[in-house]
């Protein structure tokens, strides 16, 4: 399968920012320009930028521009966070609909968080609800091996109880990032909300006990319905 064209130009985006082409700070140059570089829709050029804005790598400014984000203070969080337990807990129904679900090349990105040698890797995006309300909006990647013999609504439904009960694997520890982002227009429509409104963004890496990395997440919770509570 393809690489979808906007993996493509946030990878060279990307490389061109450790490259040095643009350093942390500088503006990189305006949407008009980035489209008749790699000569693509505004579309396409937008879900690249904003895919590397949700990984920190970028910083998009109202009425100034996109600019070469400074590394952020990270607060790491060990423990698995299951969506569906989590709703359960506070009493309310938890379900998902999927917006995408099919097998690629992983991005840069992809392959350095899940440590991969082989890019294929399966990559859905879903909106979980709670009571039918939508919560966040996910995208999940996960190494094409761990799903070569399982059914789609196994992987969308059961996957950690699947690698465990079916496949005898044994899920060790998740390492969590979150941050505070402003919601993309895409974003806005499926969470009901306005663009520029308030997110929290977590990116989750979820390792088996002997370290392998199976599962990348990043979800952006609706800063108005979701909020992380931690203990020490």
């Amino acid at each position: 399968m393809v690489t979808p064209v906007y993996i493509k130009i946030h990878d060279d985006l990307k490389k061109m920012i450790e490259n040095g082409e643009w350093k942390i700070g500088d503006k990189i140059p305006s949407e008009r320009e980035l489209c008749l570089k790699f000569n693509v829709s505004r579309m396409t050029l937008r879900q690249a930028v904003q895919t590397l804005a949700e990984e920190g790598i970028l910083e998009r400014k109202v009425g100034s521009g996109t600019f070469v984000a400074r590394q952020k203070v990270q607060e790491k969080v060990s423990g698995v966070t299951s969506f569906t337990e989590l709703m359960q807990r506070f009493g309310k129904i938890p379900s998902s609909k999927t917006i995408s679900y099919h097998l690629a090349d992983a991005s840069s990105s992809e392959m350095e968080q899940l440590k991969l040698t082989d890019k294929r890797v399966l990559r859905m995006e879903r909106i979980r609800y709670g009571n039918e309300e939508p919560i966040c909006f996910e995208v999940a990647t996960i190494p094409a091996k761990f799903v070569r013999n399982l059914s789609k609504d196994k992987v969308t439904k059961s996957f950690y109880k699947t690698l465990e009960e079916e496949e005898h694997l044994k899920i060790g520890h998740a390492q969590q990032i979150v941050s505070a982002i402003t919601a993309s227009e895409r974003v806005a429509e499926y969470l009901n909300l306005k663009r520029n409104d308030p997110l929290l963004y977590l990116q989750q890496v979820t390792c088996l006990d002997d370290g392998t990395p199976f599962e990348y997440v990043r979800t952006q919770y609706a800063g108005n319905r979701f909020e992380f509570y931690l203990t020490r």
